[in-house]
């Protein structure tokens, strides 16, 4: 892990207090709404590796998104000061 990706995870683990994050959380963590971050999965557009828990048919099936995924992810496409 580089220490951008190190940066970014420990502010997420400091301000989250938990492993992973919900649909809700990730959408905030990149500045969109829920309905365009679902476009996103429809559309296959590039996000953090995540997991749908439940019946992975259904359409309102509940997405865990790994913190260390998502640092990954945010460290890859934004510029940390």
């Amino acid at each position: 892990m580089n220490n951008q990706t190190q940066l970014i995870y420990n502010d997420l683990r400091t301000r989250y207090k938990k492993a992973t994050l919900s649909k809700a959380e990730i959408a905030y963590e990149l500045g969109v709404s829920i309905a365009t971050l679902d476009r996103y999965i429809k559309n296959g557009y590039g996000l953090p590796n995540y997991k749908k828990i439940g019946n992975s048919k259904a359409k309102n099936g509940r997405l865990i998104f790994n913190i260390i995924d998502v640092a990954e992810f945010l460290s890859q496409t934004i510029k940390v000061a």
